[in-house]
């Protein structure tokens, strides 16, 4: 009889304690946040605030992975597809291999400044682009940044597309990208950022084009001697989530998930721009040679990029070009 109690004791035991862990699962599932870049740039700020938001107002845990834990961002992204990644926050270059017409965002020298780009991305162009994500599985929740990109090399000063010829220079894995540089006269290398890294520091590629935060996070400017400040492109970045994923969040969550993205992307926005001209700075002092050229040059030069994407883009390229009045 007691062998039979302690049975008993045990079998309910193991129940409970089943019942306990899975329901304390359901009341505060745990979602994985990755990012590919470290913890002092602005996708880190980003994940932080959206950490912040969503664990504020949810039981939900936010868990978050930098440095390409998870993967480079194409792994990401079909991780999501399939269910084995949560979530990201995703240079948009990558995201455009997955939904093309995206990349109308980073045509060569389409936005003047940040307000015109944000304008755009917010606004309803921009949200039908985040929209035509779930096509492929993918769940757009809103636009954070990766900003205006410059060009660092290790060989010379770049003053005109003229002092590009010969240089081979990383650029994204993504065609608008490629051809732009090719316009601009250089040998466009693409290939996963985690991967350029290793090149430039082996010398096996010359140079790269990113934004100044990446420049300094990254400490470029021991492997990269000259800066052209062209700001030839304006890449976004997008909180994004695998569409299963998303579908199964509860209503409240959906909107907690998506209000607490756009407010994280709109922190990282104002944290870059504060940021910018300390970091310049501090790459200036570790001895990165930084020029201004005419940009006008290089504006010439990327003409070919439009006629070639114009008719792919034509719709979203048009509106984009009437909302800013150009």
């Amino acid at each position: 009889m007691k062998i039979a109690q302690l049975c008993s004791a045990f079998i309910f035991f193991c129940l409970f304690s089943v019942m306990t862990s899975t329901s304390t699962l359901a009341a505060g599932k745990v979602i994985k946040l990755s990012h590919v870049v470290n913890e002092k740039d602005g996708f880190h700020i980003a994940a932080l605030k959206f950490k912040e938001l969503v664990e504020a107002g949810s039981d939900y845990t936010i868990e978050i992975h930098p440095n390409a834990e998870l993967g480079d961002e194409r792994t990401l992204l079909e991780g999501m597809q399939f269910g084995t990644i949560d979530m990201g926050i995703i240079t948009n270059g990558p995201v455009s291999n997955f939904s093309p017409e995206i990349a109308v965002l980073e045509l060569p020298f389409l936005f003047t400044s940040n307000e015109e780009a944000y304008k755009i991305m917010d606004g309803s162009i921009g949200q039908e682009l985040l929209g035509n994500l779930s096509k492929v599985g993918l769940k757009g929740l809103a636009y954070a940044e990766r900003g205006f990109r410059n060009l660092t090399n290790s060989k010379r000063e770049v003053l005109s597309p003229a002092d590009l010829k010969g240089l081979k220079i990383r650029v994204m894995e993504n065609p608008v990208y490629i051809d732009t540089f090719k316009a601009l006269g250089a040998n466009a290398v693409p290939m996963a950022w985690t991967e350029a890294l290793t090149a430039m520091q082996q010398g096996t590629i010359d140079g790269q084009e990113n934004p100044v935060n990446v420049i300094y996070s990254f400490k470029l400017a021991e492997t990269q001697k000259f800066m052209s400040f062209t700001r030839h492109t304006y890449a976004p970045a997008v909180f994004v989530m695998g569409q299963n994923l998303y579908a199964s969040l509860d209503e409240k969550s959906q909107k907690l998930f998506q209000e607490s993205a756009q407010a994280a992307a709109q922190h990282e926005r104002n944290w870059n721009m504060e940021q910018e001209a300390e970091q310049l700075a501090a790459i200036k002092e570790l001895g990165m040679t930084i020029s201004e050229p005419d940009l006008t040059p290089f504006q010439n030069a990327v003409v070919p990029v439009y006629t070639k994407y114009g008719e792919k883009f034509g719709k979203y390229l048009d509106a984009i070009k009437a909302e800013l009045g150009k």
